[in-house]
Parts: structure tokens; sequence; C-alpha cells
């Protein structure tokens, strides 16, 4: 355990390992993001939902461990590659975030305090105990604040990269479960997957991003229908592993 990612479960060779970038909202106390505290419960600090539903799968075995993000976003985006502007980032859906205007002493620092551990920690996992799928799970608001004549009316987005061998049966399966799902939509993968690229599609492990819409995961019973969900796609999945 770190302040730079929680750990759930015990990763298991030929498993399934969950990833969640954004799953905390952690501020630490030495670090002043110089925003209203208000703004730490708001999707611009944390992938609302995303642990309770990571936990909850971990917990039906679904996935046998989940790796959690230690920090808010705000702090840094482990989303991202680590030399792009947004890695710590100075501004989100309309708030500026003055805190993260640091200078190249500050901002080294910060990587090595939480970016480097969080990504040297997935990857130590991956190679200690190779997982058969990764599943990386993010949630998404369903109206920017910056721009709100763009409807978002998925229920879950499915992303990937180069590799899309798990994504149409992903697709299939949340389909099936009458939900409106979004192919690279509302991200595209192609654009944002930096932590997949590093450690799932460099290694040439079989995975998916999952883009879970905010208000279906903001309570314990959303939470718990959407993991009943994705349960049943990672069992749908696992029949398209190679």
């Amino acid at each position: 355990m770190s302040e730079a990612w929680r750990q759930i479960g015990e990763a298991r060779a030929g498993g399934l390992l969950l990833i969640a970038d954004h799953a905390s909202n952690h501020v630490p106390e030495d670090i002043d993001l110089g925003i209203e505290p208000a703004l730490l419960s708001n999707h611009i600090a944390i992938d609302i939902g995303v642990a309770e539903v990571a936990a909850r799968l971990v917990e039906a075995g679904a996935a046998d461990a989940a790796i959690l993000g230690g920090v808010s976003r705000l702090v840094v985006d482990c989303n991202r590659e680590e030399d792009a502007p947004g890695v710590l980032p100075i501004a989100s859906d309309g708030h500026v975030v003055p805190g993260n205007a640091l200078d190249d002493d500050a901002r080294e620092a910060r990587l090595a305090r939480f970016f480097r551990p969080y990504h040297d920690h997935i990857a130590a996992t991956i190679e200690a105990r190779r997982p058969a799928m990764i599943l990386s799970l993010h949630s998404f608001t369903p109206s920017l604040a910056a721009h709100p004549d763009q409807a978002r009316p998925w229920h879950v987005g499915v992303l990937y990269n180069e590799d899309d061998r798990l994504a149409g049966a992903a697709i299939a399966a949340l389909e099936a479960e009458g939900m409106a799902v979004g192919d690279q939509q509302p991200y595209s993968g192609k654009l944002l997957n930096a932590t997949m690229n590093r450690h799932a599609e460099a290694n040439n492990i079989p995975y998916v991003g999952i883009e879970m819409r905010q208000d279906m995961v903001g309570d314990a019973a959303g939470q718990a229908l959407f993991a009943e969900r994705l349960s049943r796609m990672c069992s749908k999945v696992a029949l398209n592993l190679p």
C-alpha cells in the first residue's frame, strides 16, 4: 500500500486485473490545489463510483485484484503520458487549478511522488503475475459544464486503441444488458489510453476500457447493478481470450 496507489485483492497469474487511474479524490494535506473543497466531489477530481464498483467486482470474484490510483486526478492524472501538459492539470471543465502551476523542480517532485510509484506498482504486478486480461475502469459525467451543448446519451463507453481483440465482445455483452453503448465514446481510446498503452498494449495483454456514466453509479444501488453487469460482461469477454 502506498499514498500513490491502493490495491484490493491479490493479483493472480492468468487472472483478471482491474486498473482504475482516477478512483480517488484524495489530496494530501501538504498540497494546496487552490480550489474550493466542494470541487473534490466533482467529476473533475474523481471518477465517481469507480472505487465502489471495483471493490464489488473483486468481492464477487469477477476480478482478482484492483489497483486504484491513490490521489485525485487533479493532483496528478495518471492516465496521461508523463510529459503531457495535462498530467498536472492547470484547468478542468472550466475550473482553474492554480496550485498546479509548478516550476520544473516541483513538477518533477510531484511525478516522482505519485505518478511513477503508481505505474511502477502496476508494472511490477504484471511482471510477477501476468494477467490474462486487464479491465480499465473509468466513469464520465453526463454533461460538461464547459460544453452543455454536447449530449452524452450513452450509459457506458468501450475504449481501446490498437488492440481491439476484446472490444467487440464487450460491446455485445453490454448491449445485451439493455444499455446504450458508446463505441469509443465519450472519449476515443485512440487518444486517451495512456495507461492501457503502457501496461496492456505494450505487453500484448488483451484489455478493455470501460467508461460508466456517473449518474448510474452515484449510489450503492447503481454501483451494485453496474458491477453485476460488468461481471457478466467479463465472463463473456473471457471466452474471446486468445
